[in-house]
């Protein structure tokens, strides 16, 4: 694998595709079960963008979504973290899991920076055990406040009212980027993040006393921002219990984290129209086989509980 970035020419075509993408949402909004109602104005979708990474080191690929007509207002924003598959599926579309947020958060009207740290770097896939996967999750928390950098420097945003999400790797560094021992903060932040959102994150899972996760011991994670985690019951690829642990024990200790968890539902549940389906490939040491699905109850009630959470955090 190489770190050399895509050429302009595939950036167009990608931003092309994903343009394309997201203004079809609306009109298939039936068939993803994220209705947009006609009455709502259409989201004005801009090209990728290239944002300054922390150290200075390489640009991050990014792409913006304003909700259309918003002007100039300052409004509420969310940066949004894709999993270890990443952000776009092979035909440079953004997968369907991350178009669907990104369309209902617009219709929420906040202004939506999608972070694409995979393609930034040259990697594929890092959901298998690798130096890219290593990589990932020491880097990503710093990428989460790249993201929020660049979206205080805008007149659009209100600084003090910016959320993180992340699903599965990325919600992973969510919880690894809001902690106050952060592994991504960087010095003189006048805003911190106002709220995080994480789906069935991956750091739950992974083995505290190994690099990065030395800085952020399990038993003394504490942060101030507060923080909504969902999942499945019956996810095997993200297990349940040692995060659910691992939550439970920060609650006690003070920290504003909520925990939602749901029956029989597995990893990437709030996906659209995602069979059940078995991924070998991804196969865990202890022989454990992810399976992925989509869980409709689960979904629905995911859509509706984090669009309440943002509007609690990020109004006023």
């Amino acid at each position: 694998m190489t770190n050399q970035r895509p050429t302009q020419a595939i950036h167009l075509i990608r931003a092309t595709l994903v343009v394309m993408a997201v203004l079809a949402g609306p009109a298939r909004a039936q068939e993803q079960q994220v209705q947009s109602p006609p009455t709502k104005p259409s989201p004005v979708i801009l090209p990728h963008i290239d944002i300054p990474s922390l150290d200075g080191s390489m640009p991050l690929i990014a792409h913006l979504f304003r909700p259309r007509d918003s002007g100039d207002a300052p409004r509420p924003a969310v940066v949004m973290m894709h999993g270890c598959s990443g952000l776009l599926s092979k035909n440079g579309r953004f997968r369907p899991i991350y178009r669907a947020w990104a369309r209902e958060l617009l219709k929420q009207g906040y202004v939506v920076l999608v972070v694409d740290s995979t393609t930034s770097r040259g990697f594929g896939e890092t959901c298998s055990a690798s130096k890219e996967r290593r990589i990932m999750w020491r880097d990503r928390p710093k990428d989460a406040y790249a993201a929020l950098k660049y979206l205080q420097a805008q007149a659009y945003v209100r600084p003090e009212r910016v959320a993180l999400m992340g699903w599965s790797q990325g919600g992973g560094a969510v919880l690894l980027a809001i902690n106050d021992r952060s592994i991504g903060r960087p010095a003189g932040l006048a805003h911190d993040f106002a709220a995080a959102v994480a789906f069935y994150p991956g750091a739950c899972a992974e083995k505290w006393q190994t690099a990065p996760f030395t800085r952020v011991p399990a038993q003394g994670w504490t942060s101030r921002i507060p923080l909504l985690v969902l999942f499945g019951e019956a996810d095997v690829w993200t297990q349940l219990k040692p995060c659910a642990a691992f939550l439970t024990a920060a609650e006690a200790r003070g920290n504003p984290v909520a925990l939602k968890t749901y029956p029989g539902a597995v990893h990437a549940f709030d996906a659209p129209k995602l069979p059940r389906t078995e991924l070998p490939q991804y196969r865990e040491p202890d022989g454990r086989i992810p399976v992925v699905g989509t869980d409709e109850v689960a979904r629905a009630d995911a859509f509706a509980r984090v669009q309440t959470y943002l509007a609690a955090k990020l109004s006023n």
